[in-house]
């Protein structure tokens, strides 16, 4: 396992969100974290047990400074793995900074971005997985994204790939054994049996890589696209279902000519709509633009809401539309609206709507909700919510990819193990088994600081 070197110094940083509050807790890291914030308290710390709160007063030079509560968390047991201080102090921004400022005079510096975060991964508190877990438990817009988050950090997903690397290398070692009794014509790994074992791991990388698209989307809220003809309603429809006025609605064809997005969360779960430019054949060339912008978006919807006008719209012209609109990856769901024009009975449609009523909105939250559900039941296990680990498990079924292709050319021990190796490598780059600078730099940069 490759580690960065663990930087010894002393750090601190604001662990509250900026600004004034009724508290703030400054959080020092060290191994003179505890004497250091034993210098300027009033009661004394240096012999403190961890997980002990203390009360007293912050002085400085004769002067005190604010009445405080220190918790004091020692080594290896604490969330860094280091000697941890915490000062929670009234939320005043000059006591945050002067606080800020004392410890600095002691040789404390203000730490980078997750770099309390770093040093737990570096001191073997926790892998990169858990980590990247808790800036995402910190993001969490919703009960779904903060329960992935939280499993996460529990290492639900480090149990799986730890799993998968242990079959991998007991692989690796039986082809390898074989190498070093070449000459004996000894065979150790069943080749038949290599393949089945191989071909159970890439099934389970390409659930997980099939997962990401649901946990992605949980992380960043479920884009639901709502698409169809100019003056279906489609801009009526996104205003009542977000309670605000947020896009135009006009009698005028063609009046929305960009995408419109807001955020609203039902039953836990954060959805993100997007209102489209009406599908026409236009001269254009601005709504041409926003006819086009609309079939992109449309193919990036989890779930695409198709809405029609069913006074103008010919059953006909649905059909011809749904062919057009729905795609593989997303769940559509077909609305007719204005049905308090016409007979409902007659219409192609999962439901039957005026847009306007308020109890019709409701039932349309519903089934999007139901199709949310929909999606879940088809992800069991871990769930893939980081760009990173899905590039990496992509490296990895290239690998496998080519470990099947060898056996099939029954090619030598050598490169199955090499292939094997790389795959290997690939599944550690995820958890920090196989770790660089570049690589840490990159995960904790997007860290907030005090984290």
């Amino acid at each position: 396992m490759y580690h960065s070197e663990i930087n010894h110094d002393n750090i601190c940083a604001i662990s509250t969100p900026a600004g004034s509050g009724g508290v703030a807790i400054i959080r020092i890291s060290g191994k003179e974290s505890i004497p250091i914030v034993n210098s300027i308290f009033s009661a004394p710390i240096l012999d403190a047990k961890g997980y002990t709160l203390k009360y007293g007063t912050l002085k400085y030079n004769g002067t005190e400074i604010d009445q405080v509560m220190i918790s004091i968390y020692r080594n290896p047991t604490s969330f860094t793995g280091e000697d941890v201080v915490e000062i929670a102090c009234h939320g005043s921004t000059y006591i945050q900074h002067k606080i800020l400022e004392i410890l600095h005079e002691k040789n404390v510096r203000l730490a980078n971005a997750g770099e309390f975060s770093q040093r737990a991964f570096l001191n073997g508190k926790m892998d990169l997985t858990q980590t990247e877990a808790i800036a995402d438990l910190i993001y969490a817009k919703s009960e779904s994204a903060h329960k992935i988050a939280l499993n996460q950090m529990k290492g639900s997903f480090t149990n799986e790939l730890t799993e998968l690397r242990a079959k991998l290398i007991e692989l690796a070692s039986l082809i390898e054994l074989e190498l070093d009794f070449a000459e004996e014509d000894v065979e150790f790994a069943d080749k038949s049996q290599l393949k089945t074992l191989i071909d159970e791991i890439i099934k389970r990388l390409k659930e997980l890589k099939k997962s990401f698209s649901y946990g992605n989307a949980i992380k960043n809220g479920v884009p639901v696209v709502i698409i169809g003809r100019p003056n279906a309603g489609k801009s009526t429809l996104l205003n009542k279902i977000i309670n605000e006025d947020r896009a135009i609605v006009s009698d005028i064809p063609g009046t929305t000519r960009d995408t419109i997005e807001e955020s609203f969360i039902i039953k836990g779960i954060e959805f993100r709509f997007i209102d489209t430019a009406g599908i026409r054949e236009t001269l254009d060339s601005v709504e041409k633009i926003g006819v086009n912008r609309s079939f992109k978006m449309a193919k990036k919807a989890s779930i695409l809401i198709y809405l029609y006008d069913a006074s103008e719209t010919s059953q006909q012209e649905v059909k011809d539309d749904l062919l057009t609109f729905q795609n593989e990856d997303s769940l559509t769901l077909t609305i007719a609206n204005k049905i308090d024009l016409l007979d409902k009975n007659t219409m192609i449609g999962d439901l039957k709507i005026t847009a306007h009523n308020n109890s019709d909105v409701e039932t349309v939250k519903r089934e999007i909700f139901k199709c949310f559900q929909q999606i879940g039941d088809n992800h069991e296990g871990a769930i893939l919510t980081n760009h990173r680990h899905l590039e990496a498990i992509n490296l990895c079924l290239k690998d496998l990819e080519k470990v099947n292709v060898g056996i099939k050319n029954n090619s030598s021990g050598e490169f199955l193990a090499m292939d094997i190796r790389q795959s290997l490598h690939h599944l550690g780059t995820i958890t920090g088994e196989v770790s660089n600078e570049e690589l840490l730099g990159n995960i904790f940069a997007n860290f907030c600081i005090g984290k």
